[in-house]
């Protein structure tokens, strides 16, 4: 009961931390949907399918980052099924646009930081393209095992636009952006096209192995 009091508790905090990001894209997102952004932004340009695909990826990204913590809170899950249910097709749902959204843009536009960012971020909208699709499938099929392990990795990789910008954060308040540029070039730059992402997925990993260590339990993670 204590550790379920626990994750309730860090995962409550999770959704707490993320809420002003959340709230930011959202805005922004609706704000550049409707052509009422303050003031002229690179996102923003003459190419009406780019400038949809970039905003719908924010504003839907917001609500998916603001709502996958309560995916993972226990009680919720045992208590109010049918919630969890109806949330989890929203973010599914959600992600899936999301991770569209961001790829038709880098395929329209590009990114500001170039191929190397290019490849990062479209690796990064594929595997959350992925782990969405999975997730619901095994879902669907009442695998609940493999459903749990891949819901767990969408749940990082939904956080992974909230944890990229943690990441500059707490660099450039150690550092002063050392090894950082404007057109994001820099050699720490470089490393975030895939830190953000990648490092907690290897994570992800190393649990799962850990908590299903017999063989029965790992034939249940299986794809």
């Amino acid at each position: 009961m204590g550790k379920t009091y626990l994750e309730t508790a860090m995962l409550l905090g999770v959704m707490l931390l993320v809420s002003p990001f959340a709230l930011y894209a959202a805005g922004f997102g609706q704000g550049g949907l409707r052509g009422t952004l303050d003031a002229p932004h690179y996102l923003f340009s003459a190419s009406i399918p780019a400038n949809a695909s970039i905003f719908s990826h924010m504003l839907l990204g917001a609500a998916v980052t603001l709502l996958v913590p309560l995916q993972l809170i226990r009680p919720l899950r045992q208590r109010l099924p049918a919630l969890h249910r109806l949330t989890g097709r929203v973010i599914v749902a959600g992600a899936g646009i999301t991770a569209i959204g961001g790829l038709a843009y880098i395929a329209l536009r590009g990114t500001i930081g170039g191929a190397p960012m290019n490849a990062g971020f479209t690796l990064y909208g594929a595997l959350m393209l992925l782990a969405a699709w999975q997730t619901f499938r095994h879902a669907y099929a009442r695998r609940i095992g493999q459903h749990h392990a891949w819901a767990l990795r969408l749940f990082w990789l939904v956080l992974g636009s909230w944890l990229y910008r943690v990441h500059y954060g707490l660099w450039y308040l150690a550092t002063g952006g050392l090894w950082s540029t404007p057109e994001f070039t820099g050699a720490f730059d470089l490393v975030q096209n895939f830190a953000f992402y990648i490092p907690y997925l290897i994570g992800v990993e190393i649990y799962l192995r850990r908590r299903f260590s017999s063989p029965q339990a790992r034939a249940n993670l299986r794809v």
